[in-house]
């Protein structure tokens, strides 16, 4: 099942939580420097030894202290005139997620909004993109949550699924 909530995506005791990351992995603002901060130094270490990630592309660690399993680290693009391939490379950041997800048995799987805050996506856009995306794999996983962090926002991304035909 596919579920749109406000909540902590930290707190969420599901197989993987989806980071929405730097390319560095290294930790940083936002939900990024929330999951590092829970999860302990640990991850810190484990994505320095990956070494980064493209825009797009997802890697996964463990969870350490958090209650998920695990964590996949996926890097939506920075939104800058919607010309630049952005679309494409958000759409390839959720994909990319969610075959990181399949590849490790993961059956519950949270994401937050890839690219909605600091990475500056506009917000409709970018509530399509990611409804669409979960929509679409729901079948697969046993839940699957986008989890936003404000009423405002959750009270967008409803009426987004609406207007898509996502039931919620």
């Amino acid at each position: 099942m596919f579920h749109i909530e406000k909540g902590d995506i930290t707190k969420y005791d599901v197989d993987a939580i989806v980071n929405a990351a730097n390319p560095s992995l290294l930790g940083g603002g936002g939900v990024d420097g929330a999951i590092h901060e829970a999860a302990g130094p640990e991850l810190l270490e484990a994505c320095r030894s990956i070494g980064g990630c493209p825009t797009g592309e997802a890697r996964i660690t463990m969870g350490y202290d958090l209650d998920a399993l695990y964590v996949i680290h996926t890097v939506g693009p920075i939104y800058k005139d919607g010309k630049q391939g952005e679309k494409e490379l958000l759409e390839k950041a959720y994909a990319s997620s969610i075959n990181l997800a399949k590849t490790h048995d993961v059956k519950t799987l949270a994401f937050p909004l890839i690219s909605g805050g600091v990475y500056g996506y506009p917000l409709d856009e970018c509530l399509d993109i990611a409804i669409e995306s979960l929509d679409k794999e729901e079948h697969y996983f046993e839940e699957v949550y986008l989890v936003l962090f404000s009423d405002e926002l959750l009270e967008r991304a409803l009426e987004e699924a609406k207007k898509l035909g996502v039931k919620q």
